[in-house]
């Protein structure tokens, strides 16, 4: 079989990949062969077009938003949500007691998807901090510039109690400074079951069927239930516009897949004065509204998947409002979980997707 051949090209710091053959996108490159993957994250190759790295440097290191100019809150909510110690109470008894609705999976897959620094980790560690009833901090992922894993966090009932049905998945961010991000076809890959939990991955050796603990053929429970993108509100009108690419690209192979997806709009609290001193004020805030419109550009999907959060950073205690506004958010996820069930269990005997 001809060989499929790639071209490179250089969006806005971004590298991509394109293949002419596209039949042989998503198969597991032989070993012989250079695998023709999309690479998304940032390059270092001296022929893409970059701009100069110093400047992109210091423009990523800089507070990417200030403060607008004064303007008031709305009077209502632009989404109703109650703020009480029973709301809270409430979400989670719900997300304690959640059970997949299908017979073949003990536990929900949810895979975090963002760029680097995003607030991916920090999202999982402040819904663990909620149960735990303090707040808690986890290792950040992909630290190393030259490999990264995947790892798979149960979040546990109030005072750690049994697991949950759910299940986060955290991985390394889609480019950065010193980092290459993970490639299109390693992505395809968890969500499709195929890499063992822990696996390291590797720009230049990118999952096969020869990997060491390859799962050849996946069930519902190694696969990817759903999966959450993440962008950071301060920085979503300063991302590089090959971002927008690769969210496009991203988002067409896992529909593919029959996968949903869901966004979360993080740091919202540094873009809107109120809601960093009052997390009751996000839905009353018009630059939040605002920004909520300019994500969904970015990530091509209506601001109804959308969903704003503010993460635990140098807090020490929790805040019951902070605490409302994350439990929404894993719920919110969950009902877009049980439909890719409700999807797989009404074609049940249909092919299984490879």
């Amino acid at each position: 079989m001809e060989k499929p051949t790639q071209e490179k090209c250089s969006i806005g710091g971004f590298s991509f990949g394109k293949i002419r053959d596209s039949a042989t996108f998503g198969t597991v490159p032989s070993a012989s062969a250079k695998p023709a993957i999309y690479l998304l994250g940032s390059t270092k190759d001296s022929s893409s077009k970059v701009t100069d790295a110093s400047s992109t440097e210091k423009r990523e290191n800089n507070h990417l938003f200030t403060f607008p100019a004064a303007r008031p809150n709305l009077v209502s909510q632009w989404r109703d949500i109650e703020w009480t110690e029973e709301k809270k109470t409430s979400l989670m008894k719900t997300i304690s007691s959640y059970i997949p609705s299908c017979a073949d999976v003990n536990q929900a897959q949810v895979l975090l998807l963002g760029p680097v620094g995003s607030g991916k980790s920090s999202f999982i560690s402040s819904v663990q901090s909620v149960f735990n009833g303090r707040v808690t901090n986890r290792a950040m992922v992909g630290s190393s510039s030259n490999s990264f894993t995947k790892k798979s966090f149960n979040i546990h009932g109030q005072n750690g109690e049994h697991p949950t049905g759910l299940i986060l998945c955290d991985m390394m961010g889609l480019g950065g400074e010193e980092m290459t991000g993970p490639t299109l076809h390693d992505i395809l890959s968890i969500i499709k079951g195929h890499v063992p939990e822990g696996h390291k991955f590797s720009p230049d050796q990118p999952v096969r069927s020869e990997t060491v603990g390859y799962v050849k053929r996946p069930s519902l429970q190694n696969k990817i239930h759903c999966v959450a993108f993440v962008v950071d509100a301060s920085k979503v009108l300063t991302y590089p516009k090959g971002l927008r690419t690769t969210f496009q690209q991203l988002r067409e192979h896992i529909s593919d897949l029959g996968v949903h997806q869901v966004a979360l709009l993080t740091h919202v609290d540094q873009i809107c004065s109120e809601t960093d001193k009052d997390a009751t004020q996000v839905y009353k805030s018009h630059i939040i509204r605002d920004m909520m419109g300019k994500a969904g550009a970015l990530l091509g999907m209506s601001t109804s998947y959308i969903v704003p959060v503010k993460n635990y950073s140098s807090e020490l205690d929790l805040d019951v409002n902070t605490d409302v506004l994350l439990l929404s958010a894993v719920d919110h996820i969950l009902q877009y979980t049980d439909l890719h069930f409700q999807d797989n269990t009404s074609h049940h005997t249909g092919p299984k997707i490879d």
